[in-house]
């Protein structure tokens, strides 16, 4: 015979074992941008394609230099090696971080429009996940996680062309140790984080916005609908007005930040780079940055409201 107390411990165990297990917002978010990474590949695979094939290109260039030097009856300084050497390596970060703002604006371009395109946007309603949550995560991709990425590929790309060099070098009379710190690998990967983070990054953030705002409303052809009104808006304004300030505003924020600091430039002081405020003092940025909160907030509200193509 049960007791009133045992009874009461079986029922309030089913009850707990029935109850819905809360997931908080960071775990939603979280768990959304893991979704987009596993069903997106071309994120990363993308930027390692390119990497691959820019260390195979080097990899002959340095054996064909190693062949030019072979017999030369004179000493190889380190400067005869960095001039065919000092090109690809910043070749390498730039042809990275250019697949990487290709990919950042298909996969922008696609990501909403792609789910109301495959019929999925039904099935991912009925999961608990606010159409915020699912925006932004989107949004994150782009954002962070496509820069961070590129930048990881970038910097081991590099640290593999000086590994290369010094192999396929050694007993050529170049000074393999001087290579290493001519190079300046340590600074040249922060000026490259910084770079990522900041332009590709924040300073694209409208641009992002933008595309996934098309991505929310095109009924066809998504990429005609993101090009189309910048375009008309262009020539309304140099029919009229004779006057091209709309594109020049879209160039500086294709372009980068007018300030030359932040455009990695060799002469600036690589300090003065790494403060804060000469980034986020650009009027540019937050103008931005408001455009962008204003695009989402526009295709957090289509998804809530737009149903399958």
């Amino acid at each position: 015979m049960n007791t009133p107390s045992s009874t009461m411990n079986e029922s309030s165990l089913r009850s707990q074992a029935r109850a819905p297990r809360t997931v908080s917002y960071a775990q939603s978010f979280y768990w959304s941008v893991r979704r987009e990474f596993w069903e997106n590949r071309l994120i990363y695979i993308a930027p390692l394609a390119a990497a691959v094939v820019f260390l195979i290109a080097f990899l002959i260039n340095l054996i064909a230099l190693r062949h030019r030097m072979h017999g030369s009856t004179w000493a190889i300084s380190v400067g005869d090696v960095e001039k065919p050497f000092a090109l690809p390596h910043e070749l390498s970060a730039a042809l990275i971080m250019g697949i990487a703002l290709v990919v950042g604006i298909f996969y922008s371009l696609d990501a909403l429009y792609g789910e109301r395109r495959d019929r999925s946007i039904l099935f991912w309603k009925s999961m608990p996940v606010s159409d915020l949550t699912t925006v932004l995560s989107k949004f994150a991709i782009p954002l962070l996680i496509i820069p961070v990425l590129s930048y990881a590929i970038a910097v081991v790309t590099q640290f593999v062309m000086l590994l290369l060099a010094s192999t396929v070098l050694v007993g050529s009379g170049a000074n393999i140790a001087a290579l290493w710190t001519q190079q300046s690998f340590f600074r040249s990967t922060l000026d490259l984080f910084y770079h990522m983070l900041t332009v590709h990054g924040l300073w694209y953030a409208p641009l992002y916005a933008w595309l996934l705002l098309v991505s929310a409303a095109a009924p066809r052809a998504p990429f005609v609908w993101a090009v189309l009104p910048p375009f008309v808006i262009w020539g309304v304004e140099k029919i009229a007005f004779n006057t091209t300030y709309f594109l020049s505003l879209l160039k500086v924020r294709l372009m980068g930040p007018p300030d030359p600091e932040m455009t990695m430039s060799k002469n600036a002081d690589f300090m003065s780079t790494l403060i804060p405020h000469h980034f986020f003092d650009q009027p540019g940025l937050w103008a931005g940055l408001a455009v962008a909160a204003m695009f989402l907030a526009i295709a957090i509200r289509l998804r809530r409201y737009r149903g399958p193509i």
